[in-house]
């Protein structure tokens, strides 16, 4: 089998779909984003991950849950750490974005009010959150069940440089008014 060199044009067009996504992509998005049919998006995604061993890239790509995106080269952890903290990590998805912001405009939250702001449900995203120490259960509420309660970490400052919470942007007004929404909508049904 011939080394892969160069890209095709199908391999290039799925390579900048990943680049610009920002995040993870379902096989079948790529094929919406591209035009392209699902085998066509797999002869593309086996094109660039070959392409990125035969040329000792500083990008692979990966494959997880049949979602695919750029990840460092695992050699070049050791290197990009002293300016990447402790370990390079994935990206944040928009969505895992959006949750985050939640969290951190409108700590301490339940997973219950997260869900109502973003419109749909966040459990994978809140346990992604925590997986990577950017988010922490700081207590619990006292409605029934006792739902947790969610908090930003010391790593959600360092990573985005602010030294306090405190330091966050300001929200625009459209943002100020939903998370207001939020909080009347709810003390309206704890008090029926």
């Amino acid at each position: 089998m011939a080394k892969i060199t160069s890209l095709s044009e199908n391999a290039r067009i799925v390579e900048v779909i990943l680049y610009v996504e920002n995040e993870a992509v379902p096989l079948e998005k790529i094929a919406e984003l591209s035009g392209l049919d699902k085998t066509e998006v797999k002869a593309a995604l086996k094109e660039l991950g070959e392409l990125s061993k035969n040329l000792n890239r500083g990008l692979v790509l990966t494959e997880e849950d049949n979602q695919y995106f750029f990840t460092p080269s695992s050699d070049l952890y050791d290197t990009l750490k002293k300016s990447y903290g402790r370990k390079v990590d994935r990206r944040l998805s928009r969505a895992a974005l959006e949750t985050l912001s939640i969290v951190a405009y409108a700590q301490p939250i339940t997973r219950k009010k997260i869900d109502k702001i973003r419109g749909v449900s966040s459990d994978t995203i809140v346990r992604i959150l925590r997986e990577r120490e950017y988010i922490k259960v700081s207590g619990r509420d006292d409605s029934p069940g006792h739902p947790c309660l969610y908090s930003t970490t010391k790593k959600f400052l360092y990573e985005f440089n602010l030294k306090h919470i405190t330091d966050l942007p300001k929200l625009n007004e459209i943002d100020r008014i939903r998370f207001e929404e939020e909080d009347n909508s709810s003390e309206e049904k704890e008090n029926e």
